[in-house]
């Protein structure tokens, strides 16, 4: 590749000379207005990055006249002018000045209508990454201004590119760096799912294979433990367990340490799985690896071991994770309120539940749907709606349809109708219309009450509105 800019004719060269002379001579305000008013014409893709090479040494003003010119339509920028903006600013390491900018440059020179994606090499490359190889060394840039460039297609959405501009990186013996090549593993295994996010990672880390010289492109950056966690967490939101082994074994290897994160993955894995004997030895292998437990760690067995309501073991880490100074979170709580209201021990729930709202903490909704149909279930209601008041008091809480049913549910089953009809009143006003449920409610309370004409009344009404079963 060709590592020059377009030669200057000479009424090219007058040009050039006149503003770099404006831009380093005059102070900043005065500048600016005298450069546009001897510059009416603007200036050529050409001229513009002969400018910026004459000021490469002072980024602020190259990326100010950068700017200015946008601004002002002094240029029509091309890829030859965002790779001499991009090139200045990085090798001065101006990295968010830099990305930004080649994410401008991304959205209008490279739209997603973009043809010859599909197009191997560098000729069917995008041109803003063609001209930056082509001007890297007359700007004598930095060599993460191609990694900016892939995180800049990231930023926007176009994994094709990304990946693309990666493979030519790599064709020539150029590895993106671990920030990099992490950050396209997860975004194509996000997108695409965990086997495209290995192939990914055996494209960017694994030794290509030795030419006909005998010579094979040499890693010059291996993986480290943030690679395969992002490898790992694919493969959990896919619940593929049996892989995560083969990731183990891929970072025994290459020499790399799981962290703290690494464990809460896999034992975040098991837990779905309900495997508490599995995720239990992952626990104590991290311990006896001297890696000290988090709140995330905490949080994912807690978690597990409430889902098999095996509650003695959660609040036993529960009160190893208070010993340890760590501070429970919201999560924390939620799921052992969550556990005991599993095993109907609500009044355990409510102790947390107040220890909970000491902290300053308030429930999800969801959780709040889920203790109040336990506490109903064993004719707490009324007590089940002052804890519901509690969090409607709360900035950002919003209860559910779930909320008012289970609470007009209870009350009317035990004997508190009017107060259910105070509920359904309220239920109504934010804009939950009755339902099945609701009616059931009612008909039941009323014939508990022994007033057969409302529940007749009731069912006419239902019939009348069109409610029926799962409505």
């Amino acid at each position: 590749m060709v590592s020059d800019l377009p030669q200057l004719a000479p009424e090219d060269e007058a040009v050039v000379s006149s503003a770099v002379s404006i831009l380093r001579e005059l102070r900043s305000r005065r500048r600016w207005t005298f450069l546009k008013s001897v510059h009416l014409a603007g200036f050529s893709t050409a001229q513009f990055a002969h400018i910026l090479l004459r000021i490469r040494n002072n980024p602020r003003l190259a990326l100010g006249f950068f700017l200015f010119s946008r601004r002002h339509s002094l240029c029509h920028h091309d890829p030859l002018s965002f790779a001499a903006a991009a090139h200045v600013l990085a090798r001065h390491r101006r990295r968010p000045a830099a990305l930004s900018l080649l994410q401008a440059a991304v959205r209008s020179l490279d739209p997603s209508s973009s043809p010859n994606l599909d197009v191997e090499g560098i000729n069917g490359s995008p041109a803003i990454f063609r001209t930056l190889a082509m001007t890297y060394h007359a700007f004598d840039s930095a060599p993460f201004v191609f990694d900016l460039l892939v995180l800049a297609y990231l930023q926007v959405k176009r994994l094709d590119r990304a990946v693309q501009i990666v493979r030519i990186l790599r064709s020539r013996g150029i590895q993106p760096s671990i920030g990099t090549s992490n950050a396209l593993i997860r975004s194509v295994s996000r997108a695409k799912g965990s086997d495209a996010g290995f192939q990914i990672y055996n494209q960017i880390f694994k030794p290509e294979p030795a030419g006909c010289d005998g010579v094979g492109v040499k890693l010059r950056v291996s993986p480290n433990v943030g690679t395969f966690n992002t490898l790992l967490l694919a493969l959990y939101r896919e619940g593929n367990l049996e892989r995560s082994k083969e990731i183990r074994g891929e970072m025994e290897s290459v020499g790399c340490d799981p962290n703290v994160f690494t464990y809460s993955i896999l034992m975040a894995g098991y837990c779905d799985e309900g495997m508490m004997d599995s995720a239990s030895g992952l626990w104590e292998e991290m311990a006896a690896k001297g890696i000290k437990p988090d709140i995330m760690s905490f949080n994912t067995l807690i978690s597990g071991y409430c889902k098999v309501e095996e509650m003695e073991r959660a609040e036993e880490l529960y009160r190893q994770m208070i010993l340890s100074e760590i501070e429970p979170t919201a999560t924390t709580f939620e799921q052992l309120i969550r556990g005991h209201c599993k095993i109907g021990d609500i009044d355990s729930g409510l102790l947390l539940y107040q220890d909970m709202r000491r902290r300053g903490f308030g429930m999800d909704v969801s959780v709040v749907d889920e203790l109040l149909a336990a506490m109903c279930e064993r004719m707490r209601a009324a007590e089940g709606l002052r804890i519901l008041r509690d969090e409607m008091r709360r900035e950002g809480f919003t209860p559910s349809r779930s909320s008012y049913e289970v609470l007009i549910r209870g009350l009317c089953e035990e004997g508190d109708v009017e107060q259910a009809l105070k509920l359904q009143a309220e239920m109504a006003g934010k804009g939950f219309g009755n339902s099945f449920e609701v009616y059931s409610a009612f008909m039941h309370g009323y014939r508990k009450q022994g007033d057969i004409e409302k529940v007749e009344r009731l069912k006419d009404e239902m019939i009348v509105m069109g409610v029926g079963k799962g409505e």
